[in-house]
């Protein structure tokens, strides 16, 4: 099966395994949004994906 290429570029794998990605919705239209809610944005986040998940889009490691 191949690795779905899109998915991948959008996340980070650590040495421990867990899969970090970028918070959506921090491209534009930022300036209504309250300064909380900017410096939460720059934060990554910790995905839960299931076993399953991650064998479809990612490649075996």
């Amino acid at each position: 099966m191949k690795t779905n290429k899109s998915y991948t570029k959008r996340l980070k794998v650590t040495r421990n395994g867990k899969i970090l990605s970028r918070k959506a919705g921090q491209n534009h239209f930022n300036s209504k949004d309250s300064g909380r809610q900017r410096v939460a944005k720059r934060r990554v986040t910790k995905l839960n994906l299931n076993k399953k998940a991650i064998k479809r889009f990612l490649t075996q490691r």
